[in-house]
């Protein structure tokens, strides 16, 4: 697997990061693509978006991985108010201040080209204000754009966004107390699809107890 880091030249956000680097993305003429945060584990269900996607929405809809949280966890992520019989969503709120649905988005996206028609929409808005706007310090560009707040708030009841919810693990690595929590949910996944990467107990060898 060909791997290759690219780095912004300022935080640009979840959208505005992409975007950035729109060019280098397209030029293997991807009919889709994931984009997923750093900061959460998870069983990854890349595929199950990707059969997901075809069978739900027109062709070029987007797809985020929600997974369910209690009313108070929910506040501290984006939350998703979705069609039930569509999975479509319908709203979406980023950390709100109130309750507003028990589905989360876990920050695992499947788009495909036309996002960028979205996010540069978004792009020329901010540059059209900033024109508008007294000049400032630079730390307001028109380049920084978020996903969850200029982009899936739009595209929220529009046809062109839906959720895929996973019962599978996941979780958000914020310290490394969460860290230790995100290893041992690897750890119990790989005893069932991965048994071959656990250590197991061999004759005259140390004793091993748990997952390892």
């Amino acid at each position: 697997m060909s791997i290759r880091y690219l780095q912004e030249f300022a935080a640009l956000g979840t959208g505005g990061g992409i975007y950035h680097f729109r060019d280098q993305i397209l030029s293997g003429s991807p009919e889709a693509f994931f984009v997923l945060n750093a900061d959460v584990c998870s069983a990854f269900p890349l595929t199950e978006m990707l059969n997901f996607q075809k069978e739900h929405g027109e062709p070029n809809s987007f797809v985020i991985l929600g997974t369910t949280a209690n009313r108070k966890q929910s506040l501290n992520y984006g939350c998703i108010v979705e069609n039930e019989d569509t999975n479509e969503v319908l709203h979406y709120v980023e950390k709100p201040s109130t309750f507003v649905s028990d589905i989360i988005n876990c920050g695992i996206y499947l788009f495909n080209p036309e996002i960028f028609q979205h996010i540069g929409a978004v792009f020329q808005k901010n540059q059209q204000d900033m024109l508008l706007e007294e000049p400032t310090n630079g730390w307001h560009r028109a380049e920084a754009i978020r996903l969850e707040q200029d982009i899936f708030t739009a595209l929220a009841g529009q046809g062109k966004l839906y959720v895929y919810k996973t019962l599978s693990f996941w979780s958000q690595i914020k310290s490394a107390g969460s860290a230790i929590y995100a290893s041992r949910l690897y750890l119990n996944q790989y005893h069932t699809t991965h048994p071959e990467r656990l250590a197991s107990n061999k004759e005259g060898a140390p004793k091993i107890t748990g997952r390892v």
